[in-house]
């Protein structure tokens, strides 16, 4: 592929993380372009839905789909198909109902992932997480799924159980946004997450120096790094906010932003 180094070079200015995505991918697609009918990449973050549509771009004989178990999921595999061949694509995936005991319903994301992390496995088996108050369940690498049926059998010492469900039977929860209106005077990531959190600009920029912070799902650059309109930024703990509208300047200069802010 001759643009591959191009591809690798602008992914690599987002950091180790987007260059680590469009290695794989390249390797995914090029393993397509040789003669397979697809090629399905383990889950990864949203990002990689813009990663491969780039490679496929880039490559007359591939095409690309992305499926993260249900509509609007967040963590994702990407599928390469031959140009010319238009079955169907198995990405692979299973879901699980995990539940527990009721008087431990403030078992969280964190703790249920933690859980999964400490028996071993590597994250890219393993899609999103849906807490459902004492219970959640997971979207998984279908070949993992009787592994982890047999072997995910707590969360921070509390007895779980876990067994197969289809992805039909998946119920993401629904999701609610709070309309925040702000102005800001620039449109930089530490003036625009301040007033879309709801915290101190001093404050935004420490989440960034510390790598909370994550804009359209990369780590975030710096506190000066520009935002747009549909640009989604979240900080570990604190949700996330999406950008949804640009209202106008102020007699004064300063931007107006109506943003949704999501728990």
């Amino acid at each position: 592929m001759k643009d591959k180094e191009k591809i690798l070079r602008y992914f690599a200015a987002g950091g180790e993380e987007a260059k680590d995505m469009a290695i794989r991918l390249l390797d995914l697609a090029d393993s397509v372009d040789r003669g397979r009918p697809f090629a399905v990449g383990p889950f990864m973050a949203p990002f990689a839905a813009q990663v491969g549509q780039t490679v496929a771009a880039h490559m007359k004989t591939v095409a690309v789909k992305t499926w993260g178990g249900y509509h609007e999921a967040e963590r994702i595999r990407v599928a390469f198909t031959s140009s010319d061949y238009d079955g169907p694509v198995d990405f692979k995936m299973t879901a699980l109902k995990v539940t527990w005991d009721e008087r431990y319903r403030l078992i969280g994301h964190r703790d249920v992932l933690g859980s999964l992390m400490g028996l071993g496995i590597e994250r890219s088996v393993l899609g999103d997480i849906l807490m459902q108050g004492a219970g959640c369940q997971i979207v998984a690498d279908k070949d993992m799924a009787e592994w982890l049926i047999q072997n995910f059998v707590k969360v921070a010492m509390v007895p779980v159980h876990a067994e197969e469900i289809s992805l039909e039977e998946l119920t993401p929860p629904e999701k609610t946004a709070k309309e925040v209106r702000a102005t800001v005077a620039s449109l930089r990531l530490d003036a625009v997450g301040a007033a879309g959190f709801g915290i101190s600009r001093n404050k935004m920029v420490q989440c960034v120096e510390s790598q909370k912070t994550e804009v359209n799902w990369q780590t975030a650059k710096s506190a000066s790094q520009a935002i747009k309109v549909g640009d989604i930024i979240s900080i570990r703990g604190r949700g996330r906010i999406e950008i949804k509208e640009v209202t106008g300047m102020s007699r004064k200069g300063r931007t107006g932003l109506l943003i949704n802010r999501y728990k």
